[in-house]
């Protein structure tokens, strides 16, 4: 009975020896970690396009500048309506009626309405354009071609970057007599800047609004091209032999 308490006690010493606090990495003792940054690419064919059109009207009286204009702006909604674009696709930005106080103009007064609108077949933009214009609008902006479904094509771009990282991180495995054991974490780094993605709402009316524009006698062509997404990732791998 003597013996057992100092026998007792080496026992829980040992076995306090032999317990290891785990790795906060999350590899385990005979595994290696290594981290891996990859970036992904996906190309998409816009298929919406987005304008800004409105119609700029100058009378001699407040009545008369708003009447005009008003009938202008509803002439130009009906020939969208024809073409088959939606009440949910027509956005009012601006209306405004001022009195001109300079130039050849003053004394008379400047009524002016803009609307967003989103042509959701891509194919008809330059159709909607000749539309528009031979409906009166005099103020243009854009166009603005977009992807509607933006997430899908982001999904592309992170299942590119993953077979990158995955595929560098089997490279460094075999270099080191190794093979990737499992994946440990998934880390989004966000965009990666492959290109305006979105592009900036805001352009559509600030950096290429057009006003006094003449009717179009022809559909321009509007080419939809593709619109690049970019995106990076970083994954962390254990390695194991």
């Amino acid at each position: 009975m003597r013996n057992l308490f100092p026998t007792l006690a080496l026992a829980l010493a040992l076995g306090a020896c032999g317990k290891t606090e785990p790795d906060p990495r999350g590899v385990d003792r005979e595994e290696v970690l290594v981290q891996v940054s990859a970036t992904g690419r996906a190309d998409t064919r816009p298929d919406e396009a987005r304008f800004t059109v409105g119609v700029d009207t100058i009378a001699s009286t407040s009545r008369e500048a708003s009447a005009r204009n008003s009938a202008t702006i509803n002439k130009v909604a009906a020939a969208l309506r024809r073409l088959g674009v939606k009440e949910d696709d027509l956005q009012t930005r601006s209306i405004t009626l001022s009195r001109i106080d300079y130039g050849p103009n003053r004394g008379r007064f400047q009524a002016n309405n803009l609307i967003d609108i989103k042509v959701r077949d891509i194919k008809r933009a330059g159709e909607a354009l000749a539309a528009i214009t031979e409906a009166g609008a005099n103020v243009l902006s854009g166009p603005n071609l977009r992807v509607s479904d933006p997430e899908n094509a982001a999904r592309s771009a992170y299942a590119a970057a993953y077979r990158a990282a995955r595929a560098r991180a089997e490279s460094y495995a075999q270099a080191a007599g190794l093979k990737v054991a499992r994946v440990l974490a998934i880390r989004d780094s966000g965009e990666g800047g492959g290109g305006p993605w979105p592009p900036p709402e805001e352009a559509m009316a600030a950096d290429l609004q057009v006003r006094n524009v003449a009717p179009v006698s022809a559909q321009p062509p509007v080419q939809p091209g593709v619109s690049t997404r970019q995106v990076q990732i970083r994954v962390d791998f254990a390695l194991s032999k």
